[in-house]
């Protein structure tokens, strides 16, 4: 083997290729981009709509179901949804993993470019791409001292004109969304009765008003050596230029907008209540790009917000505090997951020490660690990856397993040495006779990642990050142990009689190791002679692990919650509760709430009750109440979801969800859910049926939360308005005519924007505040005609009171109704999904309950899990085909292969029993994704001990001319300590992954489990079971050579 004798002659070369990869390592460490979990690329695209004024019902019929025509057939599209609320309509559209986004985004628009019109007032759409679900990395709250402390809702045009650009300007941002307060607004206000007595009309003052509010460019004259440019300005700057306008002349006199009304500089009409620790606030939120170094990002957002309290909201007595940082978390997920590999790392070279009692032995083999470890970090930046949870994750796992290759070269070489050859021969070799075994426990770790990278699923994304950590660092340990360690081994390996077998010194652990080599060595032997008791042992022990791995094998769960410091809460209220409603619901839950803080919430200890909450916000807006609460112990942030959902019950008509958010939910969507959607065009019937199976779901899982979308009720309080259509046409008025006087009466109606402090801010048409306080009051207003006649409105269009949607959604162009189903924390989601198949679904579907045009199915994160799951048995079998296939290759036979493989049914019982101890003996841990992962790496792990038995059994039949009893027996003798020893290192490599409590080590205790239970079971029985089970074959092998009158060759 030429690479390893070159390696030995020139050890400068050998350094210096060392070095370059810790260099290269090392920079690509510090440019890789840091974040708390890996991308998951789910292509999305969202289309939305705004129509000011317009009820869920037009917003349905005029907007979305034309864009819902025109998108249906766009290529690659997996799932189209709706959602149709006042005065906005939201198309979302989703795409095959790995559609590029651009592309996409440049096919919806030529699309949207096919939808015919839009209604008249109706804003053009705006296309987005997913990066509007993402979680944020930041919130912010805007605190106002002071004088401002109840005037902190009026500066929202101020904040997010003057204050959201300079933060938006971080580098790495992607968005910064404004919630809370209430715009700035030019408010014209007339009095309806002086409208109709100048005989003027809504309309006309509307048109009017636009007309006049503009600039015009006359172009330009020249005159002598100068040219003039000629401008028309008129465009209004103070409430008084609105005043003059001219409306109309009466008997040759003019009638100023100052005679019916008046202009003056006010507040939009508050839309949404935002309240932080019960005072009013607004707040803010920050996304950042995907791709970007989180770690980066958030300390140049600390450093933008720093300057903008001093620099801009100082003199305002207002400043912004943050009271959400990601990165608080993700500094603890990897600093703990660094100190496991430290810890583990420390403890696997600890063992090496153990087994080799000699300090320069085992710095030889240490010595693959860190090379392997940090060079990985160059492949990781050479393929795009990032720095996160779960790719340290996979570097710990890999802390143990790169030392293996490390272990058995340098262990053969040892042994050579202590046999008379020279270092150089010894180290020469040593890492020949081993090289083949070595590149097949490699080729196949490596290959069983192949599967695992090419699951499209959003799961599959994840496992990226693992597969290459774990297959480059392992890679890169192969390529060491046959360069550096029989580098250094010729010149730093000892031999002779004074450094002697281990095995045979006299200490304590010494004695012991020779008498566990001494038994197992004993027991091969002692099995090899007996054809019934070789039979007995295979088949008990293949017929053990199934049953052990049948009757301990869990339900199986999605993807790990993990355990951020951070409970979302949503409230379904009943329909049509207005802003003040909401505002005293939240002031009852902050003052239920308030023992949890005391007196002053910015400081721990004056809090009554315990867990001490450390950050509350409450808002209210639309049809959806949502609260975010956050712990001062971090660790214990669940212990506030009891005192949480106590101050939310005894709010009368709503339903309240309490939830940690998931690691990987985005924004307040899906997370640890399962969505039970009843689709069909009737939205009474829909509704109907809802409400039949909420209550059936909430006794078929206890302690279930159940959260409708868009809701239960069709009774949101609505007053309808039908225009006569003889009686309007009689006096000149069109709908559209009775629709905009409505609008200018009730909140008002945007009809042109004026600037004002540098900025745009909308010019609105209203009546007086005080004129309509009561619903009767509106029929009873008069309107003056085109034609001069004076009517009241419920003469023209009769009203009527009725109660309708507060949203109407859709999926596939379906009406829809989902049911979000939040299954109690000790249900696997595997569980809760097949009661409610077995229950629900498919008995109201075979028995006609539920027949078309209607339907029922599970979807959402039930979907994603399924899709999944059967994803990775595929993958399963495929993983272990192709270790089967490339063992074939390397042993050039079909047989011994198959005899090797017999090691996976015992390590798969190893890891479900592993699974078993954590979850009854530490903590709960459900058999999630990322824990399935685990039985896939234990393939291409645990075939390694087999090799190395079949391997060495067969050089000693072949070269030594041994017989089988004593060839099996010999293997056993010679691979028994450096089996012990790689498992060993793995073993402990692992442990703190598994042991280790804190941030984020929920994504990955069950993986470590698994496979730290799967190596352990597994090793055990290797060395019992596998030379009773090779002997059988090779003395089945040799008798049919015998009959066939043939030599027998291994």
């Amino acid at each position: 083997m030429k690479l390893a004798a070159q390696s030995i002659k020139h050890p400068i070369a050998v350094s210096v290729g060392v070095i370059l990869l810790l260099m290269f390592g090392i920079l690509a460490l510090l440019s890789v981009p840091v974040q708390l979990v890996p991308d998951v690329d789910r292509p999305m695209i969202t289309v939305t709509t705004v129509w000011p004024g317009a009820a869920p019902q037009e917003i349905e019929r005029e907007i979305v179901e034309q864009q819902e025509k025109q998108l249906k057939s766009l290529e690659s599209l997996v799932r189209m949804t709706s959602e149709s609320t006042t005065n906005r309509g939201r198309v979302i559209l989703e795409f095959e993993v790995g559609t590029d986004t651009a592309e996409a985004l440049l096919r919806v628009n030529n699309q949207m470019q096919r939808v015919k019109s839009y209604p008249p007032n109706a804003e053009k759409p705006v296309l987005v791409s997913a990066n509007q679900d993402a979680s944020a990395i930041a919130w912010m709250v805007v605190l106002a001292t002071g004088p401002r402390a109840g005037e902190i809702s009026r500066l929202r045009t101020f904040i997010n004109e003057k204050v959201v650009p300079l933060v938006e300007r971080v580098p790495g941002l992607a968005a910064v969304n404004l919630y809370g307060g209430q715009d700035r607004e030019m408010q014209v206000e007339v009095d309806p009765k002086a409208v109709a007595a100048h005989k003027l009309t809504m309309r006309c003052i509307a048109d009017r008003l636009v007309a006049e509010n503009n600039d015009y460019s006359g172009g330009g004259i020249d005159e002598g050596k100068r040219r003039y440019q000629v401008r028309v300005k008129s465009r209004f700057e103070k409430p008084q230029d609105l005043e003059k306008v001219v409306l109309a002349y009466e008997d040759g006199a003019p009638v100023f907008l100052g005679d019916v009304g008046k202009a003056r500089l006010g507040y939009a009409v508050k839309d949404s209540v935002t309240l932080n620790f019960g005072q009013p606030t607004m707040a803010m939120n920050a996304i950042r790009e995907s791709g970007t170094n989180v770690l980066e990002v958030m300390a140049a957002l600390k450093e933008a917000i720093k300057n903008v309290n001093q620099e801009v909201l100082s003199e305002l007595d207002v400043k912004i505090t943050q009271v959400y940082d990601v990165t608080e978390y993700i500094n603890q997920a990897i600093a703990l997951v660094r100190n496991n590999i430290f810890v583990g790392g420390s403890l696997a070279v600890m063992v090496l020490l153990i087994f080799l009692r000699s300090l320069g032995t085992t710095f030889i083999i240490a010595a693959s660690l860190p090379i392997s470890l940090i060079g990985t970090f160059m492949m990781m930046s050479l393929f795009g990856r990032n720095i996160n949870v779960i790719s340290l994750a996979g570097l710990a796992f890999a802390s143990g397993m790169v030392l293996d290759a490390a272990i058995v070269v340098l262990e053969n070489i040892f042994r050579l040495r202590q046999e008379g050859m020279t270092r150089k021969d010894a180290s020469y070799k040593g890492t020949v006779q081993v090289w083949g075994a070595i590149l097949a426990s490699t080729t196949t770790t490596i290959a069983v990642f192949l599967p695992i990278i090419r699951i499209r699923e959003e799961a599959g994304q994840l496992f990226a990050d693992i597969a290459i950590a774990v297959s480059f660092s392992v890679l890169i340990s192969l390529i060491v142990s046959i360069t550096v360690i029989p580098t250094l081994a010729s010149r730093l390996v000892g031999g002779g009689e004074s450094n002697g077998d281990p095995a045979k010194k006299s200490s304590l652990s010494a004695r012991f190791g020779g008498a566990v080599r001494r038994g197992i060595v004993a027991m091969a032997r002692g099995l090899a002679g007996s054809v019934s008791a070789r039979l007995a042992v295979v088949s008990i022990m293949t017929c053990l692990a199934l049953a052990t791995a049948w009757f301990l094998s869990p339900k199986a769960e999605y993807l790990p919650t993990g355990n951020r410091n951070f409970l979302l809460g949503v409230m379904v209220p009943p329909p049509g509760y207005n802003m003040a409603e909401y505002e005293k619901v939240g002031q009852e839950i902050t003052a239920r709430l308030k023992p949890h803080w005391g007196d002053d919430p910015l400081t721990l200890g004056g809090n009554e009750k315990e867990p001490a909450i450390k950050s509350f916000f409450f808002v209210g807006w639309g049809s959806m109440i949502f609260m975010g609460v956050a712990s001062w112990d971090e660790t214990n942030v669940r212990g506030l979801i009891p005192p949480l959902k106590m101050a939310l019950a005894p709010v009368p008509g709503m339903i309240p969800i309490v939830n940690q958010t998931s690691l990987f939910e985005r924004g307040t969507s899906q997370g640890r859910t399962i969505d039970l959607e009843i689709t069909g065009p009737d939205l009474s019937r829909l509704v109907s049926l809802g409400g039949r199976f909420y209550g059936r779901i909430m006794g078929l899982l206890p302690g279930c939360q159940i959260r409708p979308i868009p809701g239960l009720e069709l009774s949101r309080p609505e007053l309808r308005f039908e225009p006569d259509r003889v009686r309007a046409a009689a006096v000149g008025l069109t709908a559209r005519d009775v629709g905009f006087n409505l609008d200018v009466l009730c909140e008002g109606s945007k009809i042109d924007e004026v600037s004002r402090g540098g900025y745009n801010i909308d010019l609105k048409l209203m009546a007086a505040p005080d004129l309509v306080n009561r619903t009767q009051d509106l029929g009873s207003m008069q309107l003056n005609t085109p034609l001069g006649s004076l009517v009241t409105l419920e003469s023209v269009a009769p009203p009527k009171l009725i109660g309708g949607p507060t949203q109407i959604n859709h999926i596939e162009r379906n009406r829809a109704v989902t049911l979000r189903i939040y299954p109690p924390e000790q249900m696997p989601l595997e569980e809760a999904m097949i009661r409610l198949e077995k229950n629900i679904v498919q008995p109201l579907l075979s028995s006609g309950q539920v027949r078309s045009p209607f339907d029922l199915k599970l979807s959402g994160t039930a979907d994603d899990l399924t899709k999944t799951y059967e994803a990775l048995k595929g993958n399963f079998f495929l993983a272990m085909a192709i270790t089967f296939l490339l063992m074939s290759a390397l042993f050039g036979s079909y047989l011994y292969p198959l005899v090797i493989m017999f090691t996976v049914p015992l390590a798969a019982a190893g890891g479900f029993l592993g699974l078993w101890i954590v979850n009854h003996a530490l903590v709960y841990q459900p058999l999630d994704v990322l824990t399935m992962l685990g039985f896939i790496i234990l393939i291409g792990i645990v075939v390694n001990n087999a090799i190395l038995l079949v391997d060495q059994s067969i050089r000693g039949i072949r070269e030594d001319g041994l017989s089988i009893k004593d060839a099996v027996a010999e293997a056993v003798r010679l691979r028994v300590r450096p089996i012990f020893m790689s498992t060993l290192t793995s073993v402990f490599g692992m442990m703190p992954l598994v042991l280790m409590p804190g941030a984020g080590s929920e994504l990955y205790r069950g993986l470590g489990a698994v496979v730290v239970g799967g190596l352990i079971v597994s090793t055990l029985f290797t060395l019992i079971m596998m030379p009773a089970l090779l002997s059988l074959v090779l003395d089945a092998r040799q008798a049919l050579a015998k009959l066939r009158g043939k030599p027998f060759k291994a």
